[in-house]
Order: structure tokens, then sequence, then C-alpha cells
């Protein structure tokens, strides 16, 4: 069985391909393995967050970009928040809506 991408809403969608090019271009490449091989791709396309949360590294020519996303039963790949990383660490603020979407998302997971 593959797995599947979905997005928290259709704003998360529209900012991530709103993204750069380059950007949108290595976001597409590693979509398109994380459908095939899952949702851990390994360092340095994927990274494990904590608490169920993983980040999509994503580096273009001029700019990083970070999609944050989360796993459901069922092979379901969530992204639930994306940004343009400015600083070497992830802002606080964007680890927190991540989190708060993917508590959501998983309350409204039927067992």
């Amino acid at each position: 069985m593959n797995w599947s991408i979905s997005y928290f809403n259709d704003s998360v969608q529209q900012e991530i391909f709103s993204f750069p090019n380059s950007l949108k271009a290595r976001y597409i490449h590693l979509t398109n393995l994380m459908l095939i091989d899952g949702a851990n791709l390994g360092m340095p396309y994927t990274k494990a967050m904590g608490n169920g949360l993983f980040e999509l590294r994503l580096q273009g020519k001029d700019c990083i970009g970070r999609v944050m996303y989360c796993t459901l039963v069922n092979q379901q790949i969530v992204m639930l928040h994306s940004f343009i990383k400015k600083t070497q660490k992830t802002p606080k603020h964007d680890l927190n809506i991540a989190i708060e979407r993917m508590n959501e998302v998983k309350r409204h997971v039927k067992p």
C-alpha cells in the first residue's frame, strides 16, 4: 500500500506551492519519494521533531524552506505548516503552529 499526502487546509497547500521555484521543485521531488517510500526519508531530507511531528527539509538555490508534517494510520501524511527559514533554529512560533495543528488533526482521527 502506498502512502498518501493531504494538507491541513488549502492555505498550507497554497503556501507550499508559492515557495520559490527551487524549493517547490525539491518539495515535489521529495514528496514523490514519500508517496512510495514512506514519511521518513532520513537526514538530510526529513527530521523527527518529537512527539510525532516531522519536518521536510528543503534546500533551494537561494533559500531554505521547511514543511512540518505528521503521519496518521493507514499511511497518511498530513502537511501542517510551511515557512522559509531565516534563522539557524526553527522559530518557536512556527513550531507551535505545527504542534497545534497536529494535535487538532490527531483529535479528529477516527480509530
